[in-house]
């Protein structure tokens, strides 16, 4: 990849001294930015993929000596075509990327003190009730191996608060008992191991072992708890794209076809319905594993707006002498 930017030479005794060359920016760079990352894999395949979006960038707009100017138009031409998060954390990667050239003297942080994008800390997905829910769960057909595994991962997730990267981790062996009760010890977003479990109430997890019962008998402890049934890919673990779309389509069945509805929404159910049914924010915090409780206080304030009585109030004023309908 040919960008040239300007560097500062060192003398023999380490000194800076005067601007006198351009260096280029070289694929290989790329590679050894990737190799420097101390990183879960699946967090080094999404930087390596952002870092391809952004080189394809460079090239389709003829940037070949990329410059601030630059770095701002990617991050507006962004805005345009993805949601909030998305451009955070695309813009978040060429950033580090940048500030790691620098850092190795090989090309101008020129991605420094560049603003991000403003989102809103309120949910961009609605939660569903729980007769919708239920609706969901009616319209799966539990005939088939398949079917009794769709709805045991919406009855886990919907009560327990699953995230799909915490579905798509869990293995058979992650079922055990605590006591008298049955969990799922699970692994969970940018953690490296599975500390933290979820308890399991009696209806879940008899969806759960009529699944079990149907899938080969030859599966071990350490295969996936949710897996494909297809033929090219039988016994393989069901990867969180195709856990979403598993979702998604489980909503439409049940006339749920909302953008406003996504497999997130089953967590934002069981959050809601827990604050709802009476549990207090630390209780809701520990079953959602919040790390602060500040998220969790998002639902709360959610749902004391739902229970807020002005808006009635100044109605019933205004038009007080006004005959109902």
């Amino acid at each position: 990849m040919g960008a040239a930017t300007e560097l500062m030479v060192v003398d023999g005794v380490g000194s800076k001294v005067e601007i006198v060359e351009k260096a280029e920016i070289k694929e290989e760079w790329f590679g050894r930015f990737i190799s420097y990352l101390d990183a879960s894999p699946t967090t080094v395949k999404a930087y390596k993929y952002e870092l391809i979006h952004f080189a394809k960038y460079l090239t389709d707009t003829k940037k070949p000596t990329p410059t601030r100017e630059d770095i701002i138009g990617y991050r507006e031409c962004l805005k345009t075509k993805y949601k909030p998060a998305t451009t955070i954390f695309r813009l978040g990667v060429v950033k580090l990327f940048f500030r790691w050239l620098a850092s190795e003297n090989l090309y101008k942080n020129i991605a420094d003190h560049i603003k991000g994008v403003r989102t809103d800390k309120g949910h961009k997905r609605d939660y569903l009730t729980s007769v919708q829910v239920k609706s969901v769960l009616d319209k799966i057909d539990r005939s088939t191996v398949i079917g009794k595994r769709n709805y045991a991962i919406i009855a886990l997730s919907a009560t327990c608060g699953l995230r799909t990267i915490e579905l798509a981790r869990a293995n058979v062996e992650d079922l055990r008992n605590i006591g008298d009760m049955e969990v799922l010890y699970l692994q969970g977003k940018g953690r490296n191991e599975k500390t933290e479990y979820a308890k399991i109430g009696e209806k879940v997890s008899m969806a759960i072992r009529e699944y079990l019962s149907d899938i080969p008998s030859d599966v071990k402890a350490e295969s996936p708890l949710f897996m494909v049934f297809s033929d090219g890919n039988k016994g393989k673990r069901l990867a969180t794209r195709s856990l979403r779309k598993i979702i998604k389509q489980a909503y439409k069945d049940a006339g749920l076809n909302s953008d406003r509805f996504t497999s997130h929404s089953l967590r934002h159910t069981a959050i809601t319905l827990s604050l709802a049914g009476g549990a207090t924010l630390q209780e809701a915090q520990q079953f959602a594993r919040h790390g602060n409780i500040n998220t969790t206080m998002i639902y709360s304030h959610n749902l004391e707006l739902q229970k807020n009585r002005c808006s009635g109030i100044t109605e019933k004023a205004i038009f007080a002498n006004e005959p109902s309908q």
